[in-house]
């Protein structure tokens, strides 16, 4: 890959960042991809199209490319980073809310290692593509409804034509979750409930019955229902979506670790350590420090 020298402006800006914090919604990004000195994570599908140049990815040690004129999509759980780009890249991110992803109609076995963690990638360019992303995202970024409606629709159906044709699927060595299973119109119906109650409430004090009590199912039910649609408890997820929303303030200015702690729904500081420190293999401080002296390196 060619690559251009990197300067201050085609670095990300972690302060500038909304998809940690916005995990019932969909986020957009587009245009020169920035180079990311940190690792980031997030509860969303992260849907990239490379309509010009090539772009390449780190995610637990194992590095990919995203090559012209193709998709990669894969689950934001696990920290990744952006870590390279020819001079001439231009890229649409789409971020879609986790509910999306189990409408998707894919082979059971690229379903299971997407949210284990791993990334699939189109081996082919096709020329509708550069077309139909630009209209897509165009219709998302706008205040029509319904517009943002069909754009969903039509995206995930151009999701679903990837196994059709020739693809990659690169895995990653970290697993986040377990064997995923069909659980049926009513329960996709009530997993759907669970993921918007949790999106919207995850920094309160919720756990497995206040969730199943929300939608009017057993505790166990509810959290049976959760772990064969999504391979994890719901635990885990309302743990990640506390953790993707605590990395957005430690990669900020400011804020105590224990008051992050707190906004981030954690309840104490130690539970927030443990928590942390498992899944990205660093204390918040050493995190917190280390992407300060990123920037200031940069």
């Amino acid at each position: 890959m060619s690559v251009s020298k990197i300067d201050a402006k085609n670095l990300w800006d972690p302060k500038r960042s909304l998809v940690e914090k916005l995990p019932h919604e969909i986020v957009l990004g587009r245009g020169s991809p920035k180079i990311m000195a940190t690792p980031h994570w997030h509860a969303q599908i992260e849907i990239n199209f490379v309509s010009q140049g090539e772009v390449s990815y780190e995610m637990c040690d194992v590095e990919w490319t995203i090559p012209c004129g193709c998709i990669a999509l894969f689950w934001g759980g696990l920290p990744h980073r952006l870590t390279d780009c020819t001079v001439d890249s231009q890229m649409e991110a789409i971020h879609l809310p986790l509910v999306h992803f189990f409408r998707l109609r894919l082979p059971d076995q690229i379903t299971e290692v997407l949210m284990q963690g791993s990334a699939l990638i189109t081996s082919n360019a096709l020329a509708e593509d550069i077309h139909v992303f630009k209209r897509w995202c165009s219709y998302l970024r706008s205040d029509d409804d319904r517009k943002k409606f069909i754009a969903a629709e039509e995206l995930l159906l151009r999701l679903e034509r990837i196994p059709l044709d020739s693809f990659n699927l690169i895995e990653m060595g970290q697993r986040m979750g377990s064997q995923t299973e069909e659980n049926g119109s009513m329960g996709f119906e009530k997993l759907g409930q669970m993921l918007e109650f949790i999106t919207r409430n995850f920094r309160e004090d919720i756990d497995p019955a206040t969730i199943a009590e929300y939608i009017n199912l057993h505790p166990k039910y509810a959290m049976s229902v959760f772990k064969k649609s999504t391979g994890m408890t719901l635990n885990n997820y309302v743990k990640l979506l506390r953790l993707s929303y605590a990395q957005s303030l430690l990669l900020g200015e400011g804020d105590n670790i224990l008051d992050i702690a707190m906004e981030s729904g954690f309840g104490s500081l130690s539970h927030f350590n443990k928590c942390f420190r498992s899944h990205v293999g660093m204390s918040p401080s050493d995190f917190k420090k280390q992407s300060s002296l990123r920037r200031v390196q940069q």
